[in-house]
């Protein structure tokens, strides 16, 4: 079951720098819209990224690095077509500011190249910030290995072989400025804090003695046509923003009650960023707070709309239970 995973907003940033985050593995969760996951990220994990080869490293090496001053976008100057046969990082300007650690979530501004013909595929510089967890098993080892140890502020330029919206295999170059590093709060193991009252009518939740929902959907329940957020248990803990990463765990169900996935039956919680869900989890979770229980009702157009995904009809409305057990 894929996650509720959609496209990144732009092709060849964050989504290059990550391993297997929205692979379909059963590791991770599953969720709703836009369902296909960026290219370059389902297309990259830890087992299969070539090592990179001495010319790589040169070709990376010979990259021209400039930037006016600190959180100004950089400018890369390179011949094209660069290609690269394996991920290479390299550290362009040390930062100032406090030590990067292992787990940690990192806040960025990127701007990325295609090294096919050096036109820039796109940026964060003046837009919203990106985020990664600094650790070995959700980027590459080599970006890892440059970015652990080094201050916030620092300018890191990474390459790697992936492929461009059309599928066609292509280098891309991107930059990540260091902003901000954050060390997670400790992940709860369900919800927890006050239960609140749903609204009469909405399908009913029933917890068992492991915390896993079972949903029941009232008979003649009626199809809304807008995201319907109901709050099952508020909690105590941070808000969540529309572009963190989260863990939870969920279970979702089609209205006629089919369970087509659940985090509570792999028997651990998934974590992905509210970047790369459908929308109706980017609009229902945002706002919430960790250690909260939301029931999710959504409409197709806000999860996969017209297209079937595996066991999930095209049109569908889709009923999750989503426990918030923390921001990574």
């Amino acid at each position: 079951m894929k996650l509720p995973f959609g496209r990144l907003a732009v092709i060849g940033l964050s989504a290059a720098l990550v391993l297997a985050g929205c692979s379909d593995g059963d590791s991770s969760p599953s969720a709703t819209p836009a369902a296909s996951t960026s290219s370059a990220a389902s297309s990259a994990s830890a087992s299969e990224a070539a090592t990179a080869t001495p010319e790589d490293i040169a070709a990376v090496g010979a990259v021209k690095v400039t930037q006016a001053k600190a959180g100004e976008e950089p400018v890369l100057t390179f011949t094209s077509p660069l290609a690269v046969t394996g991920p290479v990082a390299r550290l362009i300007t040390p930062g100032t500011g406090a030590v990067l650690e292992e787990g940690q979530s990192l806040s960025f501004n990127t701007v990325a190249f295609k090294g096919s013909d050096g036109t820039k595929s796109g940026t964060t510089y003046g837009d919203t910030e990106q985020k990664i967890t600094l650790s070995a098993s959700s980027i590459y080892q080599e970006l890892f290995d440059a970015l652990k140890g080094q201050k916030i502020g620092s300018l890191v330029l990474f390459a790697s072989p992936t492929q461009d919206t059309d599928g066609t295999a292509i280098t891309m170059l991107t930059t990540l400025e260091i902003t901000a590093a954050k060390t997670p709060d400790p992940v709860l193991a369900r919800a927890e804090g006050e239960t609140v009252k749903p609204a009469a009518g909405l399908p009913t939740v029933k917890l068992g003695s492991d915390g896993k929902p079972t949903i029941t959907v009232p008979s003649g329940y009626k199809a809304p046509t807008e995201l319907v957020v109901q709050p099952l248990i508020k909690g105590t803990g941070a808000e969540v923003t529309a572009t963190d990463t989260i863990t939870a765990h969920y279970t979702g169900i089609l209205l006629d009650g089919t369970q087509f996935d659940s985090s509570w039956d792999r028997g651990t919680p998934a974590s992905f960023s509210l970047q790369e869900v459908i929308a109706g989890w980017t609009q229902g979770l945002a706002g919430q707070t960790v250690g909260s229980q939301v029931l999710l009702v959504i409409p197709s157009d806000l999860g996969y709309g017209t297209t079937a995904q595996d066991s999930i009809p095209a049109n569908s409305t889709l009923v999750f239970v989503v426990d918030i057990l923390g921001i990574s």
